[in-house]
């Protein structure tokens, strides 16, 4: 496991807030940032043609390849690893240590064709993964693009990779992040994450929400609707063993806030014919540990306990159950004094951004789970309607959150690389963290 980076000032500490100041007035910064807002119909047909590149999760390898070529357009050094996760270096250095920006490149929905992600003239863009992930990819590429501008800094950005990681949504089961961190020579020298998900700017994910995923199937012998009323059916028990579940209370809203979901359910083949199987996906989450593993053993309780009504009442036939964890996502907590924490806020500070912490679950589960600083913000802008038919962004305000992820980048790169390039040293006594 990579060394935890270096303690910094408190948030509200003056020397920390005139650090970035100082920061984004240096002379290739200030221009860097100018940028964004230069480029913006640029970043908007860029995140179109992206999102035009069907990526659904375990097919994210088209999409793949074109934000490849994006960053070997870019002069980056990139490639697609074992994982299928696109890494790119913007300067060489295979040694690392590394600070990660990354982003997902799957999607929940899938476009049918280009036409269904489409672009109003004001720039608002509609379709699936519009927003969720198509602003973090985009971001990511627009990060990229301002690099070859930052003289002076290249000792910096040799410390930094860009990772475009497959597996987050769904079932993907942050596969691509597990193989990043847990087998990949790369991820095993990245001392800390910044993550880009979705576009909106007011939250901080610092804690990974927990979740758990099963699939549970009902099997039996199956038959006709009229001569073989009686035998037990498998619907009958799927059902009621769901609404036995359901009718548990759990705290939603309380402490530690929980919630589950019955995604999908499927069963039998014609309308009067008894099924021979039923089956459903549940999705389970909880802020506790101790209560994920009690949510999820009532969920077994109560399909046992459907079946055995289920045969009990059958005048033949039996019912039996399988139920099948299809997903499991760690928890974890960023401490509040964590340095990169201390970071982003005291950007946001200077950028006049409103934040609150939050516990999600995204990317950023894994690396939290194994102990490395990590965190998962919004990439800039405003989206809506995520993991739906109706999704959307709009570029307006793209900018500070462009500007919010660079200067991120600037002091945790900083703090990684050791040597603070003259344009960073503070006024005073010279120390890492500006006295």
């Amino acid at each position: 496991m990579a060394a935890p980076l270096k303690s910094a000032s408190p948030p509200g500490d003056v020397s920390l807030s005139r650090l970035v100041s100082e920061i984004a007035n240096a002379p290739a910064v200030r221009e860097a940032l100018q940028c964004f807002a230069r480029d913006k119909q640029r970043t908007t047909e860029q995140q179109l043609q992206l999102c035009r590149v069907s990526a659904p999760t375990f097919f994210e390898q088209k999409r793949a390849e074109w934000v490849l070529a994006q960053f070997k357009a870019l002069g980056a050094v990139a490639r697609i690893d074992r994982g299928g996760n696109v890494i790119a270096h913007p300067v060489e250095n295979r040694e690392g240590p590394y600070v990660a920006l990354t982003a997902h490149l799957d999607t929940v929905l899938a476009p049918r064709n280009t036409e269904e992600v489409s672009i109003d003239p004001d720039g608002r863009l509609h379709g699936p993964g519009v927003s969720d992930n198509g602003a973090g990819l985009a971001a990511l590429l627009a990060i990229a693009r301002v690099i070859p501008m930052l003289d002076g800094y290249e000792e910096l950005f040799h410390r930094l990779v860009f990772v475009a990681n497959v597996g987050e949504e769904g079932e993907g089961n942050l596969s691509g992040m597990r193989y990043l961190c847990r087998q990949s020579s790369t991820g095993s020298r990245i001392q800390a994450f910044l993550i880009l998900d979705g576009p909106n700017t007011d939250h901080i994910t610092s804690q990974a929400l927990a979740s758990r995923r099963f699939d549970v199937t009902i099997t039996g012998p199956g038959g006709h609707s009229w001569s073989d009323y009686g035998l037990a059916n498998p619907v009958h028990a799927l059902a009621r063993a769901i609404t036995m579940f359901s009718e548990q209370r759990l705290p939603g809203n309380g402490s530690p806030r929980s919630s589950y979901n019955f995604g999908i359910i499927e069963g039998g083949s014609s309308i009067n014919s008894i099924p021979s199987q039923a089956r459903t996906k549940v999705d389970i989450r909880s802020e506790s540990a101790a209560k994920l593993e009690e949510i999820s053993a009532l969920l077994t309780t109560c399909v046992e306990k459907a079946l055995e009504f289920e045969n009990d009442r059958a005048i033949g036939g039996k019912v039996n159950a399988k139920i099948k964890e299809i997903g499991s996502r760690p928890g974890g907590r960023l401490p509040d004094d964590a340095p990169i924490l201390q970071y982003v806020r005291a950007v946001d500070a200077h950028l006049g951004i409103r934040s609150h912490l939050d516990c999600a679950s995204t990317d950023a589960n894994i690396p939290l789970s194994i102990g490395l600083p990590a965190i998962s913000i919004g990439a800039g802008g405003q989206g809506g309607g995520a993991h739906t038919a109706q999704e959307w962004f709009h570029p307006e305000g793209r900018e500070f959150g462009l500007k919010r992820i660079l200067l991120t980048l600037l002091l945790l790169l900083r703090d990684l690389d050791g040597r603070r390039p003259e344009v960073l040293r503070m006024a005073g006594n010279g120390s890492r963290n500006g006295g």
